[in-house]
């Protein structure tokens, strides 16, 4: 696999790379790097990898797959996790990254252990900026207010980034969600930086004008399936269960779910 960055390239050359898990075996470490509408039938695909020690490791967006997963593998140590990058498949076998940011956190609060420092270890080894935290539900929270409002402003937009925070109105917009995330994450007893929206602005702004969510590829690409449920509506019901206004996700989630 050819994985082409913005200023330079490599070649990735896996010990083995298979669509058929009986081939690989029993695991220590499954990483899970799919969208979220695939997590069920994947974990039910990797089932011949996965004995009791093997320890599961969600990289995708959202903030409840932990939870996801454990219902579907109530025994085993399901870890939280998140990435920032911006890259897109270019072609087969081709990834581009052109983004400034490339960082991976993964763990659980209040937790480590030998077999977590020693994932920590296999990630760096491989050149990847992977930190293991006890304090991994801020850092998924703080990634989720900023890709949930990016997903849902650049999809119900139809814009890239830089089209939605040129635009008076359209910065408005994308902050409004910004806030009733934010509020969210306060209900749920999540800490977050005070300064989060700031923050959340400031790092769309670093971005390339160009650059926009998967969410929204998805939906310029007319796909079967996207992250509404997972990015926008799980925001909503959020709202809801907490007795909580989010009127700008009602609207946004409302006009994605008809024009999906």
């Amino acid at each position: 696999m050819v994985y082409c960055f913005k200023l330079y390239a490599f070649i990735a050359k896996p010990f083995i790379a298979t669509d058929k898990p009986a081939e690989i075996g029993i695991t220590d470490f499954i990483i899970l790097c799919t969208k979220t509408y695939d997590l069920e039938s994947t974990i039910k695909q990797l089932e011949l990898c996965i004995d009791k020690d093997t320890i599961i490791l969600p990289l995708l967006n959202g903030v409840n797959n932990k939870e996801k997963i454990k219902s579907l593998l109530p025994y085993n140590m399901v870890l939280d996790g998140c990435v920032y990058i911006v890259s897109r498949l270019k072609a087969p076998a081709i990834i581009e990254n052109s983004g400034n940011i490339q960082t991976l956190y993964f763990g659980l609060d209040n937790f480590v252990n030998e077999k977590l420092r020693l994932l920590e270890s296999l990630f760096k080894q491989a050149d990847i900026e992977a930190t293991l935290s006890q304090n991994i539900s801020s850092i998924i929270w703080e990634k989720f207010i900023f890709i949930s409002p990016t997903a849902t402003a650049t999809s119900y937009f139809n814009n890239c980034i830089g089209q939605v925070l040129s635009d008076n109105e359209k910065l408005k917009f994308i902050s409004l969600l910004i806030e009733e995330v934010k509020q969210i994450a306060k209900a749920k007893k999540i800490k977050v930086p005070d300064n989060i929206t700031e923050k959340v602005l400031n790092k769309l702004k670093a971005l390339p004008f160009e650059t926009t969510s998967s969410m929204h590829s998805d939906f310029m690409h007319n796909k079967p399936n996207t992250e509404l449920e997972s990015l926008t509506g799980y925001v909503l019901r959020q709202g809801i269960k907490y007795n909580l206004a989010t009127p700008t996700y009602r609207e946004s989630y409302e006009k994605l779910l008809l024009n999906g």
